[in-house]
């Protein structure tokens, strides 16, 4: 596998890890009590802190994308080992 596969493949790991990661450890202004701007939305985060989901989403897109590299050269989970429906039948 060529490094810029790897990379694009680390890319697409880490958009979707911050993606997935971005509800985990916030606090609405109920949660916390503290009072909202008038217009704010209920459900506005007031501890946002976008380092910290990018230090979480790299990590884990690093574990992801090593697994995968590993996958693929060592071959332990194959295309047809995904066919829960049974083996197809040519007729």
């Amino acid at each position: 596998m060529q490094w810029t596969s790897i990379l694009a493949i680390y890319v697409l790991f880490w958009v979707v890890s911050a993606f997935v990661l971005l509800p985990f450890g916030v606090k609405t202004p109920d949660e916390v009590g503290a009072t909202k701007v008038p217009g704010q939305a209920d459900s506005a985060p007031v501890n946002f802190r976008p380092g910290v989901i990018a230090v979480r989403a790299t990590i884990l897109s690093i574990v992801f994308t090593t697994l995968y590299v590993l996958n693929y050269a060592y071959g332990w989970i194959e295309a047809e080992d995904l066919i829960f429906w049974g083996p197809t039948v040519n007729r």
